[in-house]
Order: C-alpha cells, then structure tokens, then sequence
C-alpha cells in the first residue's frame, strides 16, 4: 500500500533520468537572425572612418576627463603665498589647460589606433593580435615621431607592447 501512495504522488513521465556518472546533454539555442537594423548597424561600424571618427571622440573624453583629475592634484609652487581665490583660479586654470591637452592626446591616440587596425583587419581579412602589434606599432611611432627616429622605434615598440596587453587582459575577461 505504500508503493501506490508513493506512485500516486510522483508524475509518471517516459523520459528516463540519466544516471548519476552519465553527463547530461547541453541545451542547443535556435538560431536567431539579425535584424534588418542590427545589419544596417554592423555595416555602419564596419566603416573604418566611422569607427576612426568614434574612438578619437571617445578618447577626447576619456583625456577631458584625466586632465580634470590630475589638474585638480596640481598644487601651485606658491602655495603659501596666495590668498584661497587665488589657488582655486590657478587650479581651475592648471585643470583647463590639462584636460585640453589630454583630450587632444588621447583623441589623437584614439583615432590613429582605430584607424591602423580597422585598416590592418580590412587588409588581412582577419582579427588577431598581430593587428593589434601592427596597430599599436603605428600609433606609438606617429606619436612619438616628432622624437627622430629612436623615439618614433620605442613608441612603435613600447604601444605595441602595451596594445597586446590591454587586448590579452580584455579577452581573459569576456
């Protein structure tokens, strides 16, 4: 009597439970097609001057927004000397004129990155590290170009370097 009260609880079902060391089967996802707007978008950031054009932006606000920062840390060499309005005028100056100029080097890091490797990619019809060597390695020597050449070798080299770390670190982390 006990067995009918214990089936009359349980579901009856056909399918059979795996056993305990069998590994079950994952879940296969239907596939899903893009949008007639998602395409539109794919086709619009695959423009290598869009994409260019985007990151020099984005960059000029991540450079705005460093040169706030390390402005506002700048203390003036006479500091002892100025009255409170002066010191928040000459930090409100000292953060102005840091943002612009890391806005402009970061806009300009940006877009010339952006556009080195969208190109490189374009050409090789691949996306892999070495577009990032290659990219970073244009990036560094035209920043660093107005150096001479050992300056425009170690920036090619050292943004190379540094181009396959961020792209290592950002892919163990996606």
């Amino acid at each position: 009597m006990a067995s009918s009260s214990s089936s009359a609880t349980e579901p009856s079902s056909d399918i059979s439970l795996p056993e305990s060391g069998a590994a079950e089967k994952p879940q296969v996802k239907p596939l899903r097609l893009p949008t007639a707007e998602e395409i539109r978008g794919q086709d619009i950031w695959n423009n290598c001057a869009v994409r260019s054009v985007v990151s020099g932006v984005m960059g000029g606000g991540l450079g705005l927004a460093m040169g706030l920062l390390l402005g506002a840390l700048d203390n003036p060499v006479m500091q002892d000397e100025m009255t409170g309005k002066q010191q928040f005028i000459y930090a409100a100056k000292q953060m102005g004129r840091k943002s612009w100029s890391s806005a402009k080097a970061f806009a300009v890091m940006g877009f010339v990155f952006s556009a080195a490797e969208c190109v490189v990619e374009k050409a090789r019809a691949k996306h892999d590290t070495t577009n990032t060597v290659i990219a970073g390695c244009v990036t560094g020597g035209a920043i660093s170009a107005k150096g001479g050449p050992k300056a425009a070798c170690a920036g090619c080299a050292g943004f190379a370097a540094f181009s396959v770390v961020i792209e290592k670190f950002l892919d163990s982390h996606s």
